[in-house]
């Protein structure tokens, strides 16, 4: 095609485009126009621009020039003709008028998850009665989840069916895989009092809080993932007395002063005397943990004397006391992530 052409095109349709946009006199018209000349898929500048391609390479800059020019004229002049209308020529931009006298929208805020509201809420009554908060880690190893704590090889709590046990990279080497430690998802948090005790010196009083999990078939009180409150206490003659009433000051400090607690008998590995600690509501009682004075066996499986030093372990579980606060009565509602059930807990 010939540069003469060409710009000729473009001349006309930049006249022809101006006297329209002159006289328009809708918005209607107005937005006719426009995908008339402007339009992406079907506008007479995308048409006329498919034209330089037969343009000779060395008028190609000069054909280039004009059509920008000519493009800038076009929408230049549908600019003034939108401002003459009182409106504007992208009209997938256009609304109603700013009116700055109108009140403003408040925005909605996120809330904080009652699950979380529980675990600080917990951590400032245990620092009050001077537990320092601590961590650990979420993948543990059988040593910290079981051997440490006195659970014996044949104990019912090692079954692999009864936690998550995780799937390791499997080695060439054959001595490798004999040798490399299983992994798992742990099961309690009492594997944090075996590392404190690995590496801190005593006496000491720690809480830590943190998720546990256990292949439980989800139900209104139990479900797979849940969180765990672990405390423990390690000095020179402490008693049952000491761990009732640490137990009895938290209840009521969280429940509320009419909390109705008890404590029963219990077993376990890593504690002896054990208790199960429950609470009343809504007609029947509900376990919110266990504790009791540390077994012997543990204190010797991280290298301390069990006949100088003495202590008290807890594990309290986070989603029940937070159920009983909140009177939540189905703990999966915790997890469903319903933004209107969750919107009750605004603090």
């Amino acid at each position: 095609m010939a540069l003469d052409q060409f710009l000729t095109a473009l001349d006309s349709m930049l006249g022809e485009a101006r006297a329209c946009l002159e006289t328009v006199d809708s918005a209607e018209a107005l937005e006719q126009l426009r995908v008339k000349y402007t339009g992406a898929k079907n506008g007479e500048l995308k048409s006329i621009q498919k034209m330089l391609a037969g343009i000779e390479v060395k008028d190609k800059p000069a054909a280039g020039k004009r059509f920008n020019e000519v493009r800038d004229g076009i929408e230049g002049a549908l600019e003034q003709a939108a401002q003459r209308l009182g409106g504007s020529s992208q009209q997938e931009s256009a609304g109603p008028a700013f009116d700055p006298t109108l009140p403003g929208l408040r925005p909605r805020l996120g809330t904080i998850h009652p699950i979380t509201q529980s675990l600080e809420h917990l951590k400032e009554i245990m620092g009050r009665l001077g537990f320092n908060v601590t961590e650990g880690p979420e993948i543990e190893d059988p040593w910290h989840n079981f051997v440490a704590l006195n659970i014996p090889e044949d104990h019912p709590a090692r079954d692999p069916l009864d936690n998550f046990y995780l799937a390791t990279a499997k080695s060439s080497d054959p001595a490798a895989q004999t040798t490399q430690p299983a992994r798992l998802l742990r099961s309690q948090t009492s594997t944090v009092q075996i590392r404190v005790m690995e590496t801190q010196s005593l006496p000491l009083r720690i809480i830590s809080l943190g998720r546990v999990y256990r292949p439980d078939a989800p139900d209104a009180t139990h479900f797979p993932m849940f969180h765990q409150m672990e405390g423990l206490w390690v000095d020179r003659n402490v008693t049952m007395a000491q761990l009732k009433s640490v137990l009895r000051l938290f209840a009521t400090s969280y429940l509320g002063g009419d909390v109705n607690i008890r404590f029963r008998p219990s077993f376990f590995p890593f504690t002896e005397p054990s208790v199960e600690v429950d609470y009343w509501w809504n007609g029947q009682w509900i376990e919110f943990g266990g504790a009791g004075m540390v077994d012997p066996n543990v204190f010797q499986a991280v290298g301390i004397d069990p006949e100088v030093w003495s202590g008290f372990a807890f594990g309290l579980g986070v989603e029940r006391l937070c159920m009983r606060r909140f009177g939540i009565t189905d703990i999966r509602d915790l997890y469903r992530s319903d933004v209107r059930f969750l919107r009750q807990f605004a603090t």
